[in-house]
């Protein structure tokens, strides 16, 4: 009975394993910069597949072993991901998916300890459990809730405009709508300008003007710095030159 235990436990490690990179790679796709989570994903994954393969082996790792698994994957994962989420803020999935990781591997470290230890070590493992709880809500509430990533879109969407995608689902058009925010105002404008200039490129005049009045409800382009504006118009003149001559004149402030 306790060798069927300890195979189904391992098991559900496992697909608890597959489940995070599933999702990790699955979910990378409504990222402004998908290759992170997806590439831990990947990370994730393979291990998981890995240990499976090795569970048909005579001496397959243990749970302990996996446990130690997932901590060392959700260390790895959380190291990443927090610097992602409050320092680059380019991505907010690898963070609160390696912290389940994380506290999975260490809380079931601390369980499988437990009788060994004394009355002062499980009150400290206790509270260090109801620490990994309260990080991991917070993870949780800052990366999956409010995870915001307007200058993460903005950026993504001037990489798209260097590469030559304008419209479609992932153009440039598409990063540049979802890089404002109503809390960072800041990057509004600089959002609302670009999206001006690459609907009047495509010739949607009834857009390009919607995005015109939102501008000018901002301040209008006194906001934005010259400099994101020229390089605004620089790539779509490289892209198609003659689509370009529809928009105005750099050295002409429109009212």
């Amino acid at each position: 009975m306790l060798l069927f235990e300890q195979e189904s436990l391992r098991w559900g490690l496992l697909g608890f394993e597959a489940f995070i990179g599933l999702v990790l790679i699955l979910a990378s796709k409504s990222q402004p910069f998908p290759l992170p989570s997806r590439r831990f994903g990947w990370i994730v994954l393979s291990v998981a597949l890995m240990l499976s393969l090795g569970q048909l082996a005579p001496n397959p790792v243990s749970v302990l072993g996996h446990l130690v698994i997932l901590t060392g994957l959700g260390s790895f994962g959380l190291l990443i991901g927090i610097h992602h989420l409050i320092r680059t803020r380019r991505e907010v999935l690898i963070a609160p998916f390696s912290g389940f990781l994380f506290c999975v591997g260490i809380g079931g470290l601390m369980v499988s300890t437990w009788p060994d230890l004394n009355t002062f070590e499980q009150w400290s493992g206790f509270g260090a459990l109801v620490m990994l709880g309260v990080g991991q809500t917070w993870l949780v509430f800052r990366g999956l809730l409010i995870g915001r990533l307007p200058l993460a879109w903005s950026q993504a969407g001037m990489v798209a405009l260097q590469r030559g995608f304008v419209d479609g689902e992932d153009g440039a058009i598409a990063c540049f709508e979802k890089g404002w925010d109503a809390e960072e105002e800041h990057l509004n404008p600089m959002a609302y300008v670009a999206l001006h200039r690459l609907n009047l490129f495509i010739g949607d005049q009834d857009k390009a003007t919607e995005w015109l009045h939102a501008l000018e409800d901002v301040g209008g382009e006194k906001g934005v710095a010259p400099e994101w504006i020229e390089a605004i118009h620089d790539a779509l003149a490289r892209i198609n030159p003659e689509a370009a001559t529809a928009l105005p004149s750099l050295q002409t402030s429109e009212e």
